[in-house]
């Protein structure tokens, strides 16, 4: 049942709106984790290096299909907002168009260059064949999901993100039982492990397609796109935040997955790839909060409807604060279960380091809320700037400095603690900044 986005900003409604997004969020979430289970169990925890080591580039692509879902998202709300429904059909459209083809580019290059990447990646001689076989199946998805990942942002303003939530659901089931297929029953290793997750990934895509060709009585749906430079560049503006996160992401992982096997080996590795999965599942109740909530702010700033606005800002805030709780609490209940289940022996090397390094994580999520809904915030305003320069800041400079000057002093422990000292930076720039921008859209 579709949720409207012009109701009163309630905790209630806000919740209401955002727990399919979230759900969705988590769901997705698990897919590499997913991966990474199977591989650990049914091949070897060392293979979980090289899930590692193909992550960054992976993260590359979606962080593309990110941002012009998320900006041409925030775009096309206001727009229908100000009541300019064939424009947003229009730009719609076009933004899907540029995000399939952009990459099929993303997905040629890695196809015809494997061997310089996966070098860029880290991947030594020990991991290369291992990530090479994991990577190949990826790229050849790819179109279909970032495609999946733009169609989700969509269904959001479209009040349908029950849908998203249904299809990552059952994507995560169909993901689950093709790993068991193709690696237990088809013994097919990491090759098997990279189709399962990539047709996962792929269902989103094609129910995406299928809403937006055929129904046509909602607000969004595909008509004849109009090449437009400017709309283009305002729908990059609006997403260069998420695209930065992610591609900080990508660029931060290949950082440590080069210093990490040089100080550490590819059992370090293999231990990030146990602790950031933990992460993004908690990370998700964040993301999938301000991704769903944000066509509302969208909508209510092109409708005018400053009050609205501030009750959606001010009850936002109060839910991160105890979301945020939360996850740090979670975070540390849960670390032995998270190791658990990737079946990495008690005392091993593997399971030493991904227990002190995800308790250390864990207080980061005390921070981490507010900054990630700051930035999606302002991204909804279609203030890209600055929602570019929070994510900027906080998942790049504020990281590598603290992650090369930790690392140097206090080694793999010094690795471990460098999110956290980033996301405590980083919310210093987000105070600065709700200060400094709440006169000109006067959410608070």
């Amino acid at each position: 049942m579709a949720t409207s986005i012009s109701a009163k900003g309630t905790k209630r409604y806000l919740l209401r709106f955002a727990l399919p997004t979230i759900i969705s969020m988590l769901l997705m979430s698990t897919f590499g984790i997913i991966d990474g289970i199977f591989v650990s169990r049914l091949i070897d925890p060392i293979a979980l290096s090289a899930v590692g080591i193909v992550f960054p580039f992976l993260s590359f692509a979606m962080a593309i299909g990110f941002m012009l879902g998320v900006g041409g998202n925030a775009l096309i709300a206001k727009k229908i907002g100000e009541g300019l429904l064939e424009q947003a059909r229009v730009n719609f459209t076009f933004v899907t168009l540029v995000a399939f083809l952009v990459s099929l580019v993303i997905s040629a290059v890695g196809i015809i260059s494997p061997d310089l990447i996966l070098r860029i990646l880290g991947a030594d001689d020990f991991v290369y064949f291992m990530a090479y076989e994991y990577m190949m199946p990826l790229l050849y998805f790819l179109p279909t999901v970032v495609l999946g990942m733009v169609f989700q942002q969509f269904l959001i303003t479209e009040g349908k993100a029950h849908i998203s939530a249904i299809v990552a659901f059952i994507g995560g089931i169909l993901s689950a039982g093709l790993n068991f297929l193709f690696i237990y029953i088809l013994e097919m290793g990491l090759r098997g492990a990279a189709l399962a997750t990539s047709i996962g990934y792929t269902l989103p895509a094609i129910v995406g397609l299928i809403n937006f060709t055929f129904m046509r009585k909602g607000n969004l749906y595909f008509v004849k796109p109009k090449f437009d430079l400017r709309v283009l560049g305002r729908v990059c503006i609006n997403g260069a935040s998420e695209m930065v996160t992610l591609l900080s992401t990508s660029i931060t992982a290949v950082l440590m997955n080069n210093v990490l096997i040089r100080i550490q080996g590819p059992e370090a590795i293999s231990a990030a790839g146990i602790m950031f999965a933990g992460m993004g599942i908690l990370a998700a109740l964040f993301s999938g909060y301000s991704s769903g909530i944000a066509p509302i702010i969208s909508y209510n700033y092109g409708k005018g409807d400053i009050e609205n606005l501030r009750l959606v800002f001010r009850n936002s805030m109060r839910l991160i604060g105890v979301i945020s709780i939360l996850c740090v609490v979670l975070g540390w209940l849960l670390t032995d279960t998270l190791i658990s289940v990737y079946n990495v022996p008690v005392g091993s090397a593997i399971h030493d380091m991904a227990f002190l390094g995800f308790r250390l994580l864990a207080v980061c999520f005390v921070f981490m809320g507010f900054n990630v809904f700051t930035s999606m915030m302002f991204t909804a305003l279609n203030n890209g700037l600055v929602s570019s320069l929070l994510s900027f800041f906080r998942t790049l400079v504020f990281f590598v400095v603290s992650f090369l000057l930790l690392t140097e002093f206090f080694g793999l422990t010094g690795a471990w603690l460098a999110i956290p000292v980033a996301e405590l930076l980083g919310i210093a720039m987000t105070i600065f900044f709700i200060k400094r921008m709440k006169s000109v859209y006067k959410y608070a």
